[in-house]
């Protein structure tokens, strides 16, 4: 699978703070030496702009960096960091956080839906209600750019390196009737089918009678990319929230492996969907 450029910037990311701190620089020294802006050495570390190959060997040389084949590696990936991708071209309806670009690049998600199907697995009818309720001003050329985009990145479920998505839905997802009951029952049955056909999808349902539990609030995702990065935890709400410390991972990850234990297992979660159908 190619990793995509915003796991390529990740990557530089954390060999430029390695690099830094190696050579005993503060952030605010070399934004100092360049004339940058204060923020600027944060936001490359932590692969929230792109940076020019230009800039990575500026840097490098600062840091003392003398091995030419470790250099030109970083150099690469500076270029390949700014390359287009498949959804460049919606980059004007993006919100502005990174989750497009970590999702393509993750090898499994698992994720905590608790208003609304998740987005890899939602219809076109249910996505076209979903975003009409969301942005009711939005003009019906960019709504439909967004559906667009959504259908785009649900080929990562396809493909002959997939993504594994791990996904726990509220019950009150399920009988939520968002955009009519033709279309809610052709949502329930896009789900059921790609938990039952996919080898790579697992729908799990926390049931009603679950009660509280740590993750009453927004939906949540832990992003995985094998060994090519550490994993990030995504929180969505007004603004997206994106934590990669390894301390906040490991808590989320505890948190989502005790929601797992309260959620129905992979059978009883299809036959709930099933009976929901059927009634």
């Amino acid at each position: 699978m190619d990793e995509g450029p915003v796991l390529r910037r990740r990557r530089l990311g954390a060999e430029l703070k390695r690099c830094r701190e190696a050579a005993g620089l503060t952030q605010e020294t070399v934004s100092r030496h360049f004339e940058w802006h204060a923020a600027k050495v944060t936001r490359i570390e932590t692969a929230r702009v792109a940076v020019t190959a230009r800039d990575v060997k500026d840097l490098l040389t600062l840091y003392g960096v003398e091995d030419e084949a470790y250099r030109e590696s970083l150099i690469e990936l500076a270029r390949k960091g700014r390359e287009r991708t498949s959804w460049s071209e919606y980059r004007d309806i993006m919100r502005s956080g990174r989750f497009v670009g970590l999702e393509a690049g993750a090898t499994a998600i698992r994720s905590w839906e608790p208003m609304v199907m998740p987005g890899l697995l939602q219809t076109e009818g249910y996505m076209r209600s979903v975003l009409r309720a969301a942005l009711p001003a939005e003009p019906p050329d960019a709504l439909e750019r967004r559906i667009a985009l959504r259908l785009t990145r649900q080929a990562r479920l396809t493909g002959p390196q997939p993504l594994r998505l791990t996904s726990i839905i509220d019950e009150s997802v399920l009988h939520r009737a968002i955009g009519g009951a033709e279309a809610m029952a052709q949502q329930l049955r896009r789900v059921r089918d790609a938990a039952a056909d996919l080898p790579n999808v697992t729908v799990r349902v926390l049931p009603f009678a679950a009660g509280e539990h740590r993750f009453l609030g927004g939906s949540a995702a832990i992003l995985e990319f094998g060994a090519a990065a550490d994993p990030v935890v995504y929180m969505e709400g007004f603004a997206e929230e994106y934590e990669d410390r390894p301390a906040a991972v490991a808590l989320f990850r505890e948190a989502f492996d005790h929601l797992s234990e309260m959620a129905l297992d992979e059978r009883r979660s299809l036959d709930l969907i099933d009976s929901l159908l059927d009634s």
